[in-house]
């Protein structure tokens, strides 16, 4: 019993299908372009948080590891709640 449900179930539902997509495209709704969504978009970052309000600064500073002496590039990020985000860019030997 299940079997002929399950049977019937898809071939009623391809049915509906081929009967949805064979319908002839009207001419006018062709050549019309819309835009999906006018509003502005913010750029998202992979922690899904928005970038409006940030502003990022990059800055160098030489540091000591033992005898060795090291340039380091960074990026700080000033959010507007007054947190800071800082990111190593590269670290070159100097002497």
């Amino acid at each position: 019993m299940k079997r002929v449900l399950g049977l019937i179930l898809a071939v009623a539902s391809m049915g509906f299908v081929i009967s949805a997509e064979a319908k002839p495209a009207n001419s006018a709704n062709e050549n019309i372009t819309v835009a999906a969504n006018s509003a502005p978009q913010w750029q998202r970052n992979r922690n899904y948080r928005r970038y409006e309000g940030r502003r990022s600064v990059t800055r160098t500073r030489l540091v000591r590891y033992g005898r060795r002496v090291y340039r380091e590039t960074f990026v700080v990020t000033y959010w507007p709640n007054g947190r800071t985000d800082t990111r190593l860019i590269s670290r070159q030997r100097v002497g």
